[in-house]
């Protein structure tokens, strides 16, 4: 899902208001990354430059970025020419992924200098390059050697521009032009041929102007029909207009499961009801929404992998564990038989002896009097095999107690990782990560490590408000939950938790009526807000990609929490039950 040329046009346009404005701050918060904080007349803006491979993209964003506590060098660098200088261009070579960001900088000498920022955003080869007025390479944070590319990227060099292919622009071209370009391809499909013939597009739009031309029936070039081209050339030409306009809606392509698929710069049909689309205001909304949720993702993966693999290895154990003693425990259901084998034995010691393998006896445990083979140990006295099967009994039986025991231990353990797995896949900063660390060495699955340095600050309950105004907290993980229904709460708060499925504590803050509550439905909060509660329940649980959702809520004073429990395990009572659908917008909209 590259960062298309005609989508990186639209952000250009976004960017303009920037110019004018005054480097504040650069940071870098990692390795392929750079945060520019540009002071203009509106406030303070931030401009985000990534340039890693499948995630490389330049875009104004709102998303809290932790930094490192050292600056890398590059960064230094940076600080060192931009601080305090001034945009004065933004300049996007035709539909090229290429942007240009000139600045009025002052050099040691106290002299004005012209530098240019250049960011490429071509896949593999994305780079951040700072240039001087004669185009020549100050640094870049990548350098590329004449070894591995023919255009070297080298302090000293020259800055050369990537070498066009020819394409037409979406934008300029004429039918004329893009007909002519197009029978090129004539013995090649439809979108791909689009995308041969029109610069800086993604095959994703590609795809959708051969749908709008087709209805999703494949069409080979050479075999179109004029009303194809008419279909065709109509699309493109009302895409045109939509653009100049400023009408088009950036679109996000998801799964119904909630995975982030693609993203394109204007409404995405092709999928019909496979895909589910959301669609945002500009270029950078779109980005910032569609990559902070990849993102964090991927950065919390790689800084908790060790995480990750412990608790999953730790569950599968654990169930695999829960499933034998389940089997043990069938086996134990046979205890009975042998305590009345035993009777049987017993009351017919008369007519046994030793040496025989088997007896056939009424049994006087049945009704009908049956007769019974038993089976017998020809080595043994009737006496003595009356007193194994009784000791096999009574071995089955204490083994029962004990596996029934242990199989809750095992659920219940199960159940607790699983809550910790599930706070891992929402951590979000490395304060997250250091309070799931924690919890999990206070429960003795890993070992308390050397801390270098103090532990990243564990982040406050996330907050919300509800449309009629009631404050609602939610916990981050066990500790919190525990420490946000036991402790932070008034009895007369509503407690809500996704039925039956890990997720967070939720917790919406109440009057406190003191000894006047009498904890009656007409003291719960208005409807409108239980069931906003339910949502933000519901979304921060295992079922946030389901299409409804059980959320059980009670008064905090009926929720208790058993001694010697896991963390995050509670009980309660005096309980309702609302079915809501998880609904990401809504709960964003509620966040303070």
């Amino acid at each position: 899902m590259a960062l298309d040329g005609v989508f990186l046009g639209e952000i250009k346009k976004e960017l303009m208001p920037l110019i004018g404005g005054r480097v504040d701050k650069i940071h870098q918060p990692s390795k392929g990354e750079l945060l520019f904080a540009i002071r203009t007349y509106d406030g303070l803006k931030k401009l985000l430059i990534n340039t890693v491979a499948g995630t490389a993209r330049l875009h104004l964003t709102n998303a809290d970025i932790e930094n490192p506590k050292q600056p890398p060098m590059f960064c230094m660098l940076m600080r060192k020419h931009l601080s305090g200088a001034k945009l004065i261009d933004i300049r996007q070579p035709g539909a090229e992924r290429v942007i240009m960001l000139d600045f009025d900088a002052t050099n040691e000498l106290g002299d004005l200098v012209r530098l240019t920022v250049t960011v490429e955003l071509m896949g593999r080869r994305a780079n951040l390059l700072l240039t001087d007025e004669n185009g020549k390479v100050i640094d870049s944070i990548k350098r590329v050697s004449t070894e591995v590319s023919e255009t070297p990227v080298l302090p000293g060099v020259v800055y050369t521009l990537p070498e066009s292919d020819g394409r037409l622009s979406l934008t300029e071209c004429s039918r004329e032009e893009f007909e002519e370009k197009l029978a090129e391809f004539s013995k090649q499909e439809l979108s791909k041929g689009i995308m041969k013939t029109i610069q800086g597009i993604s095959p994703v739009f590609a795809r959708e102007c051969a749908f709008f031309t087709s209805h999703s029936t494949e069409v080979i070039i050479g075999e179109m029909t004029p009303d194809h081209k008419d279909r065709l050339w109509f699309y493109i030409k009302k895409i045109r207009e939509q653009l100049d306009k400023r009408e088009n809606k950036y679109t996000v392509i998801k799964t119904t499961s909630g995975e982030l698929k693609d993203f394109c710069f204007c409404n995405i049909d092709q999928y019909g009801g496979l895909m589910v689309t959301k669609q945002f205001e500009s270029p950078s909304a779109l980005l910032d929404y569609f990559y902070s949720e990849r993102d964090s993702l991927s950065r919390t993966r790689q800084k908790a992998q060790d995480l990750f693999r412990l608790l999953a290895n730790t569950i599968d154990r654990t169930e695999s564990r829960v499933k034998n003693q389940q089997l043990e425990l069938k086996d134990c259901a046979k205890r009975e038989q042998l305590k009345q084998y035993g009777d049987l034995i017993t009351a017919n010691l008369y007519a046994l002896e030793k040496g025989m393998t088997e007896a056939k006896l009424i049994n006087f445990y049945d009704p009908e009097q049956t007769e019974v083979t038993v089976k017998l140990d020809k080595r043994l006295t009737p006496v003595q095999n009356a007193q194994k099967y009784f000791k096999e009994y009574r071995k089955l039986d204490t083994a029962e107690k004990v596996l029934e025991k242990l199989i809750a231990q095992g659920e219940e353990e199960a159940k607790y990782l699983d809550t910790v797995l599930d706070a891992l896949t929402r951590a979000r900063t490395e304060g997250d990560i250091a309070a799931l660390r924690q919890e999990l060495s206070e429960q003795g699955y890993i070992s308390r490590g050397r801390q270098k340095g103090k532990p990243p600050k564990a982040l406050p309950p996330m907050k919300f408000k509800s449309s009629e105004g009631y404050d609602i907290r939610v916990g981050r993980n066990n500790a919190q939950n525990d420490r946000l229904t036991c402790k932070d709460s008034k009895k007369t708060d509503v407690w809500l938790h996704a039925k039956d499925i890990t997720g967070c504590h939720v917790i919406i803050s109440c009057p406190d009526r003191g000894e006047a509550a009498k904890f009656t439905p007409d003291e719960l909060p208005p409807d409108r807000t239980i069931e906003e509660a339910a949502m933000i329940a519901a979304y921060y649980s295992k079922a946030k990609n389901s299409s409804r959702c059980d959320v059980d809520y009670t008064f905090v004073k009926f929720v208790k929490k058993p001694a010697g429990s896991k963390p995050g395990m509670v009980i309660f009572t005096h309980n309702y039950t609302i079915t809501v659908k998880p609904d990401e917008e809504i709960v964003q909209s509620l966040e303070s």
